[in-house]
């Protein structure tokens, strides 16, 4: 074999190694792409199960104090609006807001002392905490994931791969409103 082959078989080899590279990364950002997917997923069963909870709560609610229209109706809009939402930006926002309301409803039992010891409001009480707590869990996991992609699609060299194959930055489930952020404070 001549110097030209050898020549060729190497530029061969660093051409094919090259490639894997490039496959490599190009599998990892799939990977990343469907865990950020699949954290997604995990999130809505929960707010679907948090969606199928508020109408009992709100019936069980109404029957007891049904003069407060406003903040029952309140509630029933932001849940609409919340399960129509499609992407995960006005889906984060409308769950803000249909979490503002729940709080607004919660409040507004504190004032029927019946309704607090009803049994079927406290069991769906219990559920929606559960709930929320599953969700909490479910947008940490969501967040790490997202945090691991978009890091990924943003360093080099994997970002021009992704650049090359149209992989795009995930947005985070993040809090919205200031006053859920806020500490709260506790005084004896």
């Amino acid at each position: 074999m001549g110097p030209m082959v050898i020549a060729l078989l190497v530029v061969l080899g660093i051409v094919a190694l090259v490639l894997l590279w490039a496959v490599g990364i190009y599998n990892g950002l799939v990977r990343l792409r469907l865990e950020v997917r699949n954290a997604w997923a995990q999130i809505d069963v929960q707010l679907k199960r948090r969606h199928d909870l508020i109408p009992n709560l709100v019936e069980t609610v109404k029957g007891y104090a049904g003069h407060e229209r406003g903040t029952l109706e309140a509630v029933v809009n932001a849940r609409t609006k919340a399960v129509g939402a499609q992407d995960v930006e006005s889906r984060v926002q409308a769950e803000g807001e249909l979490s503002r309301a729940l709080g607004r409803l919660l409040m507004l039992v504190e004032s029927y002392p019946d309704l607090k010891a009803n049994q079927n409001f406290l069991a769906l009480q219990e559920e929606l905490s559960s709930t929320e707590n599953r969700i909490g869990f479910a947008r940490q996991y969501y967040n790490d994931s997202v945090t691991t992609y978009n890091a990924r699609i943003q360093t080099f060299p994997p970002n021009v791969i992704a650049g090359m194959f149209g992989f795009r930055e995930s947005p985070f489930f993040e809090i919205e409103d200031a006053a859920e952020r806020a500490v709260p404070q506790v005084k004896f």
